[in-house]
């Protein structure tokens, strides 16, 4: 089923938020509180997910600048994850594997494929590039 984009809910989603380019420490506070918000909602709709998108943009920019850091393996995303959601491997077993594949696939014994990859990132709702 394709969600269809209605741009006046869009433009009361934005007036709600009021995003912009971020700044300070407070407003990087209250627009990572929105992103979290929407990462873990079931059913986003279209017009959550597009401001799901640029926030996501503007939390990204605010990091880059201000918390550089180095590339976190894709496991380590995947154990972050799952720390900030409550997933716990078990959730996973039947999803990417079983519970051995689970368990080496979190812990970094064995990377993630493409398909693992695309079906995390469907799950948590999340891109697929960050576990590859």
């Amino acid at each position: 089923m394709t969600l269809t984009f209605d741009p006046n809910t869009y433009c009361h989603l934005l007036a709600e938020v009021v995003p912009v380019p971020i700044e300070t420490e407070s407003e990087y506070e209250r627009v990572l509180k929105v992103v979290e918000d929407l990462t873990f909602k079931k059913d986003r709709t279209a017009e959550e997910k597009a401001l799901y998108k640029l926030l996501v943009i503007l939390v990204e920019a605010y990091e880059q600048q201000n918390y550089p850091m180095d590339e976190s393996a894709p496991h380590e995303i995947l154990q972050h994850i799952m720390e900030a959601s409550g997933t716990r491997q078990a959730d996973l077993v039947g999803i990417i594997g079983s519970s051995g594949v689970v368990s080496e696939v979190v812990n970094g014994k064995c990377s993630i494929s493409k398909v693992q990859a695309k079906v995390l990132s469907e799950y948590f709702k999340v891109s697929p590039s960050l576990f590859i």
